[in-house]
């Protein structure tokens, strides 16, 4: 999932066009980008739009599908809740988790639902890391429940009220950082947050690059503009190819002559590098190599 694309619940209109672009996935949102007034409605214009989406077959085209609901202790939160666990749905996304047990009576009722409604399927869970308590116990979150595929960072929420800067490189370090040791922790993946400002590329770029190299697989876009860098960054580079190929090449030699270690352009190999390799060519095969 290399970009993830937000789409207002509010504004139908926007939905399929978002669907059939270049983004790995799609997140229709509930929450922020959706005034009040108009949550009910966004709730039964996702719904119909997903029920026109499986009416046809082949439609889907690997496409993920996230719903952003509201907070868990928001009056939205139960009509959300039933709304979205349905067919079609693949991620549900929970913004500001407050602690485990919380979590874990959020995918309690999801799974009720899902017998409920006879779906036999589990949904995953994106827990977004966007406060300064959610951030210090990112890890307790991350392992609350096997249901969780994710974490997402949210800088904008968790830093604006603490009056630290969008773009304060040093900050965002030490959140990207901690929030993939959590998430490395559970054993799930990590995306990285929405970049406000539409028309600065080289900072959305930039940004998208370094999560990447925290280990972050994609990066959440607010606009199609964004989505094509998104998938960029987080595609591997020819050159990341070929070297991965040879790592794993010679690490099967290395096995064969009873060795645990290697060498390869003079750097020393063992496992945690061969289970790199190994990863950046899944991710090539999903997705090719990036252009840069």
């Amino acid at each position: 999932m290399r970009s993830k694309l937000f789409v207002p619940g509010s504004r139908p209109e926007l939905f399929e066009k978002a669907f059939r672009g270049a983004a790995d996935a799609i997140s229709l949102d509930l929450e922020d980008s959706v005034p009040e007034d108009a949550k009910p409605r966004a709730r039964a214009n996702i719904g119909a739009w997903l029920d026109k989406l499986l009416a046809e077959p082949g439609q889907r085209n690997g496409k993920t599908v996230i719903v952003r609901i509201n907070e868990q202790h928001s009056p939205h939160f139960k009509e959300d809740l039933k709304a979205v666990v349905r067919t079609g749905v693949d991620i549900i996304n929970i913004p500001k988790p407050a602690n485990p047990k919380d979590i874990q009576e959020l995918c309690a009722a999801i799974t009720a639902l899902e017998s409920e409604k006879m779906l036999g399927r589990n949904i995953g869970v994106l827990l977004n890391i966007e406060h300064p308590h959610a951030l210090r116990t990112a890890a307790e979150l991350a392992t609350a429940d096997k249901r969780i595929v994710g974490l997402q960072l949210g800088l904008a929420d968790l830093f604006e009220p603490l009056q630290i800067a969008r773009d304060e490189t040093s900050a965002i370090e030490q959140a990207m950082f901690t929030v993939a040791m959590a998430a490395g922790e559970a054993g799930i993946y990590a995306i990285d947050a929405a970049f406000g400002n539409i028309r600065d590329t080289a900072g959305f770029q930039a940004e998208a690059e370094l999560a990447r190299r925290f280990g972050f697989i994609g990066k959440s876009c607010i606009h199609p503009s964004q989505v094509q860098s998104a998938n960029t960054a987080f595609s591997p580079s020819s050159a990341e190819i070929d070297f991965a190929k040879r790592v794993i090449a010679a690490a099967g030699e290395a096995e064969e002559r009873g060795q645990g270690a290697c060498v390869v352009d003079g750097k020393m190999i063992d496992k945690p590098f061969v289970q790199r390799a190994r990863t950046i060519l899944a991710t090539s095969l999903k997705s090719g190599p990036s252009t840069s």
